[in-house]
């Protein structure tokens, strides 16, 4: 099984929907392409982030109230042996189907907007390079040997800036998956703090400034310049991280 046909089935393999053949074939190729493993992970990743408590709408009390108070006003109380014509049951019926719809409709979960879903690839993409201390592919200060290593393996040319005179230190290069694309993680160094910065060609054309937040604890800021999209995550404290991208931002 090659990686196309992999990539392909992953969700199912991940749902536990495929048969026993395609699982172990699936699994061999996983333990020898870590193209696809990194996917697969990146789906589990973001399959939890998915659950998180916070994605969720509860409808408050009161628009509970007023849903159950409606309820009862198109559906009234018909006496006991009390004779319900066919018309009045199908329009009882119909009073029924839409407090139940609208009901469903309240309670379920808010749908996370696309550059929040990024943003949670994003930093799943960082805290996975720290926790499996894979932080490089290509660890080198230079970034004459950061840059070309890219070549063959994106179908863009990141851009990659020595800023160890400005206090941050170029740490090497590493190939993730955000956003159903490979994109570029640039690593860099702020004393204890490490910084990864994704890059990948921008959907949009106009030049945006930095974009700050924060999730999971981890600073993230994100920006386009130049054709192409950039997102900064770190632990890094927000004014720091905020030099960091500015200094970035002049340069590229």
């Amino acid at each position: 099984m090659d990686c196309r046909d992999t990539q392909k089935l992953l969700d199912a393999y991940g749902d536990g929907e495929l048969d026993l053949v395609s699982t172990l074939a699936i699994e061999r190729h996983l333990q020898e392409c870590p193209v696809c493993t990194q996917i697969r992970q990146n789906h589990h990743a973001l399959h939890a982030a998915l659950k998180e408590p916070s994605l969720y709408f509860k409808a408050p009390s009161h628009l509970q109230k007023r849903v159950h108070g409606t309820a009862r006003e198109v559906i009234p109380d018909v006496p006991r042996y009390h004779y319900v014509g066919w018309r009045g049951a199908s329009v009882a019926a119909a009073s029924a189907c839409v407090a139940l719809l609208l009901w469903v409709l309240i309670s379920l979960p808010a749908r996370p907007a696309a550059e929040e879903l990024l943003a949670q690839e994003v930093v799943s993409g960082h805290i996975r390079s720290l926790m499996a201390n894979h932080l490089t592919d290509v660890p080198s200060s230079d970034q004459h040997t950061v840059k070309p290593w890219f070549d063959g393996k994106l179908d863009f040319s990141p851009t990659v800036k020595d800023l160890s005179q400005q206090g941050f230190s170029l740490n090497g290069g590493r190939l993730d998956y955000i956003g159903n694309r490979p994109v570029a993680a640039l690593v860099y160094q702020r004393r204890q703090h490490s910084i990864n910065v994704f890059v990948w060609p921008a959907t949009q054309a106009p030049t945006t400034n930095g974009k700050a937040s924060e999730r999971q604890g981890y600073n993230v800021i994100r920006w386009s310049n130049a054709g192409m999209t950039y997102w900064a995550v770190s632990d890094l404290n927000l004014a720091e991280l905020q030099q960091f991208v500015q200094l970035l931002q002049e340069q590229t």
